[in-house]
C-alpha cells in the first residue's frame, strides 16, 4: 500500500484543515504506514481526535494521537485475531499440522542463519519420507491425549524404571505380624469432614483482600486464644507488661519474633506482647538464663523472668502451649471391620517426564490391594517439574490434570476405595494460596461421585470416627529453617519438638512470617487452618527422611514423596493402616510393640525394658509411666455442629457426640477386648535424598 504526500494534503484541503508545520503531511504518511491506514482513514482518525479535543494540527499532536489511540486499536486488533486462530476444536489431525508447520518454519528460519562449527542438531542429510519428530512420537502414542502426550519428550525415566528398591518395608509401626494388607473395597468407610467452624473450606473465596490492620487483629487473636488457654492450664494468676519495669519475677504473654529479617538465633529473640496487657509491645529477650528451650517465630508462649530497666527481658521459666483434647466419636461402630487406609504425596511423575509412570504404578496397587480409603497429597502437576518450567508442554496446565485425575479415578473403579484429593501450593494449576481452597475444574462420573473427595489444604478428616489430620505443605522443613533450641542430653530430637509445636499451636501452620514461597491469607488461616481437635493421625509430608512418631498420643507422620528427583519406590512412599475403628480412637496406644527398622522395642516399661537388637540387647531408660494424654473433647461445647460429613459432594451435619448410654467402665472393658487389633502401620517407601539435612541444621 503507497501512500503518497499529495494524497494526504488533498484529503486534509477537502476538510479545510489547515497546518503550520511543514512536516506534518510527512508525518501523517509515516502514521499510515505504520499502522496501515489508508490515507482518507488516517485523517478521520485526526478529524475525530482533534475536533473533539480542540488541538491544532501539530506533529506533537500527532504523536499523542498515535499513542493514545493507534497503538491500542493495533493491540485490540490482535488480540481478536489470535482468539479467532485458536478458537474451534481440534483433533489429532489438526494438531499434527500445526507441528509440522512450525517445523518447516524452524527450517526456514535456520536455513538463513550459519550454524556454528559443532552445534548442529539437525541431520543435513534429506530422508525419503521426512517427519517431524513430535510427529512421530505422538503417532506411535495409542493415547494421543494421555498425559505422556501433553509432552513433545514425554519418554519415561531411565532411573525410576531401573529403582531397585521395588516393594522394600522399610518401617512399620504396631503388631504387624499376620496382619492381611487388604481392605474392603470402602463398603464400610465413612469418610467426613471434622471442623470448629461453622463452614468449612469447600469452595473459592476472596484471598489476599486484607489491609496490615486485618492481619494484626488475627495475629492478636491467635496470642489471646492461646494465652487464655495456657493461663487456665497453668493457673496462672494474671499477666504483665513486657515493657514493665520489675525487679521481682513477673509472667508475660506473647509471641516470639525476630528482631531483623535474618534467621532466628539466641541474640535477635524478641517477645511480643498482646494487646490486653501489653499494647501490642515488643522486647528483646536475653536466654542466657534459660538451659532447655526450642523457639521459632510466630509460637505463642508464657515466660517467667524479670526486667530490670524495661528494655530486656530476661526469662528463667518458660511455659509451651498444651495440645487440645482428642475428638470423642458420637457413636461406636460395633460390627465394623478393620479399615485399610492408603496415602501418598506427589509429585507423582518423576521432575524430567510427565509420564506418570509412578501414578500407574500407584492406580495398580489401589486395585491390588484394594484400600477402603485412599489419601492423595498433591502436587498432581508440580510447578518444579522441568517440562513445565521450561514450557514444553503442548496444552494447558488445566488439560493435563484432568487427564491425570481421570486417570486415578477411572482407573481405581474396580476397588471401589474412596478418593480424597488435597491440593498443594505446588499445583501449577492451582490457586497457590494457603488455605488452598479444593479442586473444581473436574467434575467425576454419577458413579463415581459418592466416592471421590476433594478438600482444602490443610483438612482434618474422619473416617469412621478415627481423626486424620493432613497438610500438603512442607511444614516441617520452614519449621525446621527456623527453630532454635537448646536442651540436655535425652531430649526429643527436632522432628520430635517440631510436631509437638505444631500440635500445642494448635495450627496447621503457626510459622509467623511464613516461609517465602508461602502465599498466606490469614483471615482464612484463622478460620479454615486450625485445628479443631488433635488428630489421632496426622500426616504431615516433607522432602525430610519419612518417620513414624508418637507424639502426646497423635501419630504423626511423614510419607516422603512418591518421586523425589528422578527416582522413586514402587510406586514410591506408600504408607497403609490397618486398624479397628469400631473403637474410635486407639486407646492404651504405649501398650502395643513398635517395630522400626530392624529395632524392637516396647513403648511400655511395664513390658520391656531395652532396644533387640540384631547384636543384642542395649539398655534404655524409660520413665516408669507413659506421658500422660490430653482429654477428650466433647465437639458439642464448642460448636453446635462441627461435624460435616461428605457423602456424593455434599456436606451434612453428624450427630452430637453422646456416650449412647455406656458407662466409662463398660467403654473401657469393650476397649481393652479389642486391644489387639487397635491400630498397624505398614509403610512401603522410595528411598529418601534428604536423609541427614536435620542433623546438619542441628550443627549449624
Amino acid at each position: 500500500m503507497t501512500v503518497s504526500v499529495k494524497s494526504i494534503a488533498d484529503e486534509l484541503i477537502f476538510f479545510d484543515v489547515k497546518f503550520e508545520d511543514k512536516d506534518v503531511p510527512d508525518k501523517l504518511v509515516e502514521l499510515c504506514t505504520l499502522h496501515r491506514l489508508k490515507e482518507d482513514d488516517m485523517v478521520n482518525e485526526w478529524m475525530a481526535f482533534g475536533t473533539t479535543r480542540n488541538l491544532p494540527l501539530t506533529v506533537g499532536n500527532l504523536s499523542l494521537l498515535e499513542h493514545e489511540v493507534l497503538n491500542k486499536k493495533d493491540i485490540r486488533s490482535r488480540q481478536k485475531l489470535m482468539k479467532e486462530k485458536h478458537c474451534g476444536t481440534r483433533d489429532k489431525n489438526t494438531i499434527e499440522d500445526l507441528i509440522e508447520v512450525e517445523t518447516e518454519e524452524e527450517n526456514l528460519l535456520e536455513s538463513y542463519t550459519t550454524p556454528a562449527k559443532g552445534s548442529q542438531k539437525r541431520v543435513l542429510s534429506t530422508p525419503e519420507n521426512p517427519h517431524s519428530k513430535r510427529i512421530s512420537a505422538l503417532s506411535r502414542s495409542p493415547h494421543i491425549f494421555s498425559p505422556a502426550s501433553f509432552s513433545p519428550s514425554a519418554t519415561p525415566s531411565q532411573k525410576y524404571s531401573t529403582r531397585g528398591n521395588r516393594g522394600e518395608v522399610v518401617t512399620s509401626y504396631g503388631e504387624v505380624h499376620g496382619t492381611t494388607w487388604s481392605g474392603g473395597s470402602g463398603r464400610n468407610a465413612s469418610v467426613g469432614l471434622l471442623t470448629s467452624q461453622d463452614e468449612s473450606l469447600t469452595k473459592m473465596y476472596k484471598f489476599m483482600f486484607q489491609k496490615l490492620l486485618d492481619i494484626r487483629d488475627v495475629v492478636s487473636s491467635k496470642i489471646e486464644e492461646l494465652g487464655e488457654s495456657l493461663k487456665n492450664n497453668f493457673h496462672i494468676d494474671e499477666f504483665t507488661s513486657v515493657s514493665f519495669p520489675a525487679q521481682e519475677t513477673v509472667t508475660v504473654l506473647g509471641q516470639i519474633g525476630c528482631d531483623s529479617n535474618g534467621k532466628l538465633n539466641s541474640k535477635s529473640v524478641i517477645l511480643e506482647g498482646d494487646r490486653e496487657h501489653s499494647s501490642g509491645l515488643h522486647v528483646p529477650v536475653d536466654l542466657t538464663e534459660l538451659k532447655d528451650y526450642s523457639l521459632f517465630p510466630g509460637q505463642v508462649v508464657i515466660m517467667e523472668g524479670t526486667n530490670s530497666t524495661g528494655r530486656k527481658f530476661v526469662p528463667t521459666k518458660l511455659y509451651e502451649g498444651v495440645p487440645l483434647p482428642f475428638h470423642e466419636p458420637s457413636e461406636i461402630f460395633e460390627d465394623c471391620p478393620p479399615q485399610m487406609v492408603l496415602t501418598a504425596c506427589g509429585p507423582f511423575t518423576t521432575s524430567d517426564s510427565i509420564t506418570y509412570d509412578a501414578l500407574k504404578d500407584l492406580v495398580d496397587v489401589i486395585n491390588r490391594d484394594r484400600p477402603d480409603v485412599c489419601i492423595l497429597l498433591g502436587p498432581f502437576l508440580d510447578a518444579k517439574n522441568e517440562q513445565i518450567e521450561n514450557l514444553q508442554l503442548t496444552v494447558t496446565f488445566e488439560d493435563v490434570f484432568k487427564c491425570c485425575l481421570k486417570m486415578i479415578v477411572e482407573g481405581t473403579r474396580p476397588s471401589g476405595s474412596h478418593l480424597v484429593f488435597v491440593p498443594s501450593i505446588r499445583d501449577v494449576h492451582h490457586y497457590p494460596v494457603y488455605p488452598q481452597p479444593p479442586f473444581t475444574c473436574y467434575e467425576p462420573s454419577k458413579e463415581d461421585k459418592q466416592r471421590v473427595h476433594f478438600v482444602s489444604d490443610p483438612c482434618t478428616l474422619t473416617v469412621n470416627s478415627v481423626v486424620f489430620g493432613f497438610t500438603s505443605t512442607d511444614l516441617l522443613f520452614h519449621m525446621g529453617a527456623e527453630e532454635i533450641s537448646s536442651s540436655s542430653a535425652g531430649a526429643p530430637d527436632r522432628f520430635s519438638r517440631i510436631l509437638k509445636h505444631i500440635l500445642t499451636q494448635r495450627s496447621y501452620y503457626p510459622l509467623y512470617p511464613p516461609s517465602e514461597e508461602m502465599n498466606i491469607d490469614y483471615e482464612g488461616l484463622y478460620s479454615f487452618a486450625s485445628m479443631p481437635v488433635t488428630p489421632d493421625i496426622f500426616i504431615i509430608p516433607s522432602e525430610l527422611r519419612y518417620f513414624i512418631k508418637d507424639i502426646s498420643g497423635c501419630i504423626c507422620i511423614n510419607p516422603g514423596r512418591l518421586t523425589k528427583g528422578l527416582v522413586g519406590g514402587d510406586p514410591g512412599p506408600r504408607w497403609r493402616f490397618d486398624f479397628n475403628l469400631s473403637l474410635g480412637k486407639p486407646y492404651n496406644l504405649e501398650k502395643f510393640p513398635l517395630l522400626f527398622n530392624g529395632l524392637k522395642a516396647y513403648k511400655s516399661p511395664f513390658l520391656w525394658n531395652d532396644f533387640l537388637l540384631p547384636s543384642g540387647p542395649q539398655a534404655l531408660s524409660l520413665p516408669q509411666a507413659p506421658p500422660p494424654k490430653p482429654p477428650r473433647l466433647h465437639l458439642d461445647e464448642r460448636s453446635k455442629s462441627p461435624v460435616k460429613e461428605v457423602e456424593g459432594g455434599a456436606l451434612r451435619p453428624l450427630l452430637s457426640p453422646s456416650d449412647n448410654g455406656i458407662s466409662a467402665q463398660e467403654r473401657e472393658e469393650r476397649i481393652l477386648a479389642h486391644a489387639g487389633s487397635l491400630l498397624s502401620l505398614h509403610v512401603d517407601l522410595g528411598p529418601s535424598i534428604l536423609d541427614d539435612v536435620l542433623e546438619i541444621m542441628d550443627k549449624v
